[in-house]
């Protein structure tokens, strides 16, 4: 299959860049900066997502788009820069002409008693603006009716310090968090890559919203 990978550079783009490619799909990354590659099935491509008109471009003659787009978590602008560039992403792909979009949105949108986990007390100030960005750019993509997406919120616990690498196993859900039997949400960045490699070759979930823990 013929993938882009959006926010390839960054933490997770990373690792989904290396899945995709290992599973021998050829992977258009994109990024606001290019890297240098020796693999023939990997062509790196430098855009500002907010550049609708040349993304689409790009992301034209792809089997599926996978964004990991993220403006910085210590970017004091990352409310409005979030939203922004995940619309634009949205309005590119669909000019494009691909229909499959999976666009990464944090945890902080699923629920636990009918509360959604950013708008608890204990939730972690620092990353307030960007989950509550992403709770309401999920609301938006809820309204799209053209495209086939899914939106896929990380374990709770999904951060560089996660260890265990890649296992290739996880549990998958919808609205609420995976827990598993010492009641916590975990998954390593290359899990999450496993994940989305997976829904990509095996599409599952349609114009819903899925998570993933171990």
């Amino acid at each position: 299959m013929k993938v882009a990978i959006i926010g390839a550079t960054g933490f997770l783009g990373k690792k989904l860049v290396n899945e995709f490619t290992n599973r021998n799909h050829q992977v258009t990354a994109i990024s606001r900066t290019v890297e240098e590659s020796d693999k023939e099935n990997l062509q790196y491509v430098a855009v500002d997502v907010l550049n609708i008109e040349k993304l689409s471009k790009v992301l034209k003659g792809h089997d599926a788009v996978v964004s990991s787009f993220n403006p910085g978590w210590t970017n004091p602008n990352i409310y409005n820069d979030f939203l922004a560039g995940a619309k634009a992403i949205q309005e590119a792909v669909k000019l494009s002409g691909v229909k499959r979009l999976i666009t990464i949105g944090g945890a902080g949108s699923l629920y636990i008693n009918g509360s959604q986990l950013v708008d608890s007390p204990d939730f972690p100030a620092d990353f307030k603006q960007g989950a509550t960005a992403a709770r309401e750019y999920l609301d938006i993509i809820k309204e799209e009716k053209e495209l086939d997406w899914a939106f896929f919120s990380p374990a709770i616990e999904m951060h560089p310090g996660i260890t265990t690498g890649r296992t290739g196993n996880y549990r998958l859900g919808l609205e609420n968090p995976v827990f598993d039997d010492e009641n916590r949400s975990i998954l390593s960045g290359e899990d999450v890559a496993v994940v989305l490699a997976d829904e990509v070759e095996n599409p599952r979930h349609h114009q819903v919203r899925f998570t993933s823990a171990y």
